[in-house]
């Protein structure tokens, strides 16, 4: 395919997506599945036309002035990928394939280089209910978070200590253009790609095969490093999914000690038995809520890690359209299933153990509004500082730019180039 067919068929899923409220993933795998004939490098393309144009929805729709499907891709080719409208305008040209020539007017708006009349939520990207949310967390960083929430997100990597280290890992990726990460000393990175570029497949490697690494963001590997997971620990991953952390977690621990996966959604755990196999990690007990109960744990747990139920807004680079479905009914659920798991999870501290609450939201009814209201409600618990925590156990890293008076932290793509996440840790009374 030649890329005035390859607009045409972003267009398509952008309107499938649109009309029928469908997830993008869904609607760039059925669109794949009814046309055969595109190879794997064409649905590569029309993925990140797909992509750019939902990260960039806002701005882009002000800019043309018209936020239909055919704006955004046009836009998304000729100014997010900096193709510039002539090579725009010969593609639709020349290809017959290709959607109909550029009119007038859009070339106008695509010319249009002043950005002054956009306003601040357009300028990052952000839906405009939540702005003021987003002002909240970030102050005057707003524009630049939302901005670096509306970018690629790289592939991060976990180098798995049971079977590898880091530097077995880069040598083994230094084709894909593997990079330490910054701040996770186990964290390798590969880059995103810019507008036509492809990624590597990384779990078609040998390496993921035989268990050296793990996908996962190196905000995820840093809040599971600050729960701070010892040898010998009794711990429970109340909503462990598909079991990122729990791998950190049990990595942490050097399989010595027991660790409980737990989750009240038995289709999330589904992936993690292979995982666990996969990684070398044996002292991990998986309890399915369909069979098993957490009685026998309540009051004995060293270590209660929680990552929470939340809106996604951290991973905006990497879910796009979850942003523009979001609404307020959902993010007042949210809030509601985090107080409901915050009060379950922490029956099963012991005196003198840790609760850590992690989530991938940035935004602070999620985040430091529900660490307030659970001291408020728990007064067996105390706050213990996740910053003071950082500078002693990753003195190589640069401290966080978000930290409260409390020591919570808050990282986000701009300020820690990883997706937003938020960790709060708590200590139950002795």
């Amino acid at each position: 395919m030649k890329d005035g067919g390859r607009l045409a068929a972003a267009i398509e899923v952008l309107t499938d997506v649109e009309t029928r409220h469908r997830p993008v993933q869904v609607a760039l795998r059925d669109w794949g599945a009814a046309h055969r004939f595109a190879g794997s490098g064409d649905r590569t393309v029309i993925g990140n036309l797909v992509f750019d144009a939902l990260r960039n929805k806002a701005s882009l729709s002000a800019r043309m002035r018209d936020g239909r499907p055919r704006a955004l891709a046009l836009a998304t080719y000729c100014l997010t990928w900096a193709k510039g409208i002539e090579a725009l305008a010969d593609t639709l040209e020349q290809d017959h394939h290709a959607p109909e020539a550029l009119s007038e007017e859009e070339r106008d708006r695509l010319s249009n280089e002043d950005l002054a009349d956009l306003k601040p939520h357009e300028l990052a990207d952000v839906p405009e209910w939540l702005w003021p949310r987003f002002q909240a967390a970030f102050g005057d960083n707003s524009i630049e978070e939302g901005r670096a929430l509306a970018t690629r997100a790289p592939v991060d990597l976990r180098a798995n200590p049971l079977k590898s280290d880091r530097e077995k890992v880069l040598k083994r990726l230094a084709h894909t253009g593997a990079m330490p990460t910054g701040l996770s000393p186990w964290g390798v990175r590969i880059e995103a790609k810019p507008g036509l570029g492809r990624m590597p497949h990384v779990q078609a490697e040998e390496g993921y095969r035989k268990g050296w690494f793990e996908l996962q963001d190196e905000a995820s590997q840093l809040a599971a490093h600050l729960a701070q997971a010892q040898p010998g620990m009794q711990v429970l991953d109340y909503c462990a999914g598909g079991g990122g952390k729990t791998l950190a977690l049990a990595a942490a621990m050097q399989n010595k000690g027991q660790l409980y996966a737990y989750d009240a959604d038995r289709l999330r755990l589904a992936p993690i038995h292979e995982r666990l196999q996969r990684a070398g990690a044996r002292n991990i007990q998986v309890r399915d809520p369909a069979s098993s109960s957490l009685d026998d744990l309540i009051g004995q747990m060293d270590l209660v890690f929680i990552d929470a139920p939340c809106t996604g807004t951290g991973v905006w680079r990497r879910r796009p359209d979850s942003k523009w479905r979001l609404t307020d009914r959902a993010l007042e659920d949210r809030i509601k299933d985090q107080r409901h798991v915050l009060k379950n999870a922490s029956q099963y501290v012991k005196p003198g153990g840790r609760l850590a609450y992690a989530t991938c939201s940035v935004l602070p009814e999620e985040n430091q509004d529900q660490a307030d209201w659970f001291l408020q409600n728990e007064p067996d618990f105390q706050s213990v500082s996740a910053g003071d925590t950082w500078k002693d156990t990753l003195p190589q890293a640069a401290a966080p730019s978000y930290i409260s008076e409390r020591g919570d932290i808050l990282l986000s793509p701009a300020s820690t180039g990883t997706d937003g996440f938020f960790i709060a840790l708590f200590q139950r009374a002795g």
